[in-house]
């Protein structure tokens, strides 16, 4: 009876024993592992195609807290126009502040805008956008600045006002500024402080600390005097104002040029979000000059970026900019508002 017992209790361990029992010199074998069932991904919708009704091109006009009826009128007229021309949907929207547009070109939030010059570098930088056309003033996308000093100092000019040109190097010019105390125009202005600043820097030469009188004729007026500071500088040519000549009839004669910064300072420029694809850029560019052709279109455009004259640019233009800004050390995001 245990025999039979013992050979049953063996038989039901042989069929519920993963392995087998051999009495040979054979190995056992495993049973093989189960792979993992792969979890299961969805698709990510895709973002419907730009310039579409649901993507549509958004224009940012100018940055106001307080948009004016003016204001939102030009930037239907262009949408409206744009959107005619090229076939794509388009909308406006208006940022707050200049730092707010760079933001939204950063985050796709507005795909074509009119930067100022501090704000296209800080976009730049971003590398959210590519400029697509620039303002044009007097024929002229660029413009220049000037040091200049009281005749009576001892200050040596490296300008020719009969040639309109230097006669001698930036470095050797400006070294006789070293320990001098200037007066810039503002903190933000690129001719009365930021580019002036930065060929200082390039040129390593340690200046006093600035006295900023809020106004580039303020300057001028500065150094007529004498009594503020050593040397100043502004635009070409803040002497010639109207109410500075009708006060100082001999400011011109008294306030001399020292040496002239060349034509690297840019004007507002139209710009467009590096998200926006190399066809619709171009199609975007011809509209824009056709737009300026109308008279309604250059009305608006004038009312929604101050715009009289726009050009075809490119990015490569701004390099020398670029590069004095950069040597300024001042930090773009301050230069902005």
């Amino acid at each position: 009876m245990k025999k039979l017992l013992l050979l049953l209790s063996l038989a039901i361990l042989g069929c519920s024993l993963p392995v087998q029992l051999n009495l040979g010199s054979s190995t056992a074998t495993p049973t093989p592992a189960q792979s993992p069932t792969p979890l299961q991904t969805q698709t990510p919708l895709a973002r419907p195609e730009l310039g579409t009704e649901k993507n549509p091109l958004i224009i940012a006009l100018a940055p106001s807290a307080h948009p004016g009826a003016e204001l939102i009128a030009a930037g239907n007229v262009i949408a409206a126009f744009i959107e005619k021309r090229t076939g794509y949907k388009v909308v406006t929207n208006i940022p707050s502040t200049q730092n707010d547009l760079v933001e939204s070109l950063e985050k796709g939030n507005a795909h074509i805008a009119s930067l100022s010059p501090f704000a296209y570098l800080l976009a730049r930088v971003k590398d959210s956008v590519t400029v697509l056309l620039a303002s044009v003033h007097e024929g002229q996308m660029f413009y220049g600045a000037q040091f200049i000093a009281n005749r009576e100092s001892n200050f040596l000019s490296y300008y020719d006002s009969a040639r309109n040109e230097n006669t001698a190097e930036g470095a050797e010019a400006l070294g006789q500024f070293q320990n001098k105390k200037p007066c810039w125009s503002d903190t933000t202005s690129p001719s009365g402080y930021v580019v002036p600043l930065g060929l200082l820097n390039q040129a390593r030469i340690q200046i006093s600390s600035g006295a900023f009188l809020e106004g580039q004729p303020s300057v001028v007026r500065a150094i007529y005097a004498e009594s503020i500071c050593d040397f100043g500088a502004t635009f070409i040519d803040a002497r010639q104002s109207a109410t500075l000549e009708a006060k100082y009839p001999d400011v011109t004669e008294k306030v001399v040029v020292i040496w002239r910064v060349p034509n690297v300072i840019p004007y507002e420029n139209i710009s467009v979000s590096t998200l926006v694809p190399l066809e619709i850029r171009r199609v975007i560019q011809r509209a824009f000059i056709d737009l300026m052709l109308t008279p309604e279109g250059k009305t608006a455009v004038q009312t929604a970026y101050g715009m009289d004259e726009i050009r075809i640019a490119e990015d490569a233009m701004y390099a020398d900019f670029e590069l004095y800004v950069k040597n300024s050390g001042l930090n773009l995001t301050d230069l902005i508002k």
